[in-house]
């Protein structure tokens, strides 16, 4: 069976996160010619970040503290709202490419309970990857068990694709050119990480925990932790900066840029 890949499109890196609902088209759109030599290749399901479109009403509503008032179910829709725009935004510039792709809305086959996913339905994923398509999934406000409404988000969506599916490697593909020993927005004196383990992850734990976040998005040391978890399990992950052309490409080939986790 061909090799299943999973790639995370950070919110940061497809949208200007400092502008609502600013859409990068040029950088997807690139994005998107690296990725197609390999649709049918390999099985992809290219998943990706919110960025500028569901940040601000889903912080606005507090969409992810569940339901709180009357006001909540209204900011339930429009994070969600805006989180499909930006995925429509997304297949839209995949199509253009070439490549067959398709959204694939996670409210609509994940629920949760206290903000973690207890229970999927993945048979259209499934489906589409034997036909070579492309899923396109995205972080999503969902319905929850106990908080009523709560917000996944797309690091959360690969990991569990990637337990279910059996997939052996997860890139995550952000502005940065992977985990640093401090937050190299701001400091000309970071230096790169190429490999983190379960064993040496305590001393970079200090090192995360101390910096404002590798990304604009910020919880690096959250990203780390989750994905040193998976390595546990035999699944490895790559942290890159895919704002250079090529570099996406390079990491979907298996070649050793970035940052590995595992």
């Amino acid at each position: 069976m061909k090799e299943l890949v999973l790639i995370k499109l950070g919110g940061s890196l497809i949208t200007d996160k400092r502008k609502k609902e600013k859409a990068r088209l040029n950088l997807i759109a690139s994005l998107a010619h690296e990725i197609k030599p390999f649709i049918g290749k390999k099985r992809l399901i290219v998943a990706h970040g919110g960025g500028s479109f569901p940040h601000y009403p889903a912080k606005e509503y507090r969409v992810n503290e569940g339901i709180l008032n009357k006001n909540s179910l209204k900011g339930f829709c429009l994070t969600h709202d805006a989180a499909a725009r930006l995925n429509r935004i997304v297949v839209g510039e995949f199509l253009k490419a070439g490549i067959n792709a398709i959204s694939m809305q996670p409210s609509s086959f994940m629920f949760c309970k206290n903000g973690k996913i207890i229970q999927s339905n993945l048979c259209a994923i499934e489906e589409a990857l034997q036909h070579n398509i492309l899923p396109v999934p995205y972080g999503d406000a969902v319905f929850d068990t106990e908080k009523g409404i709560t917000i996944i988000s797309t690091e959360q969506i690969l990991s569990h694709l990637a337990l279910k599916l059996k997939a052996k490697r997860i890139i995550v593909a952000g502005i940065v050119n992977g985990v640093y020993t401090s937050d190299p927005l701001l400091s000309p004196c970071a230096k790169l990480i190429p490999k983190i383990t379960a064993k040496n992850f305590p001393n970079i734990r200090n090192m995360l925990s101390g910096s404002h976040g590798v990304d604009v998005t910020g919880g690096m040391l959250s990203k780390v932790e989750d994905l040193v978890a998976l390595s546990n399990k035999g699944i490895r992950a790559q942290i890159i900066g895919a704002e250079q052309k090529g570099n996406l490409k390079k990491a979907i080939l298996g070649k050793r840029i970035g940052t590995i986790i595992g």
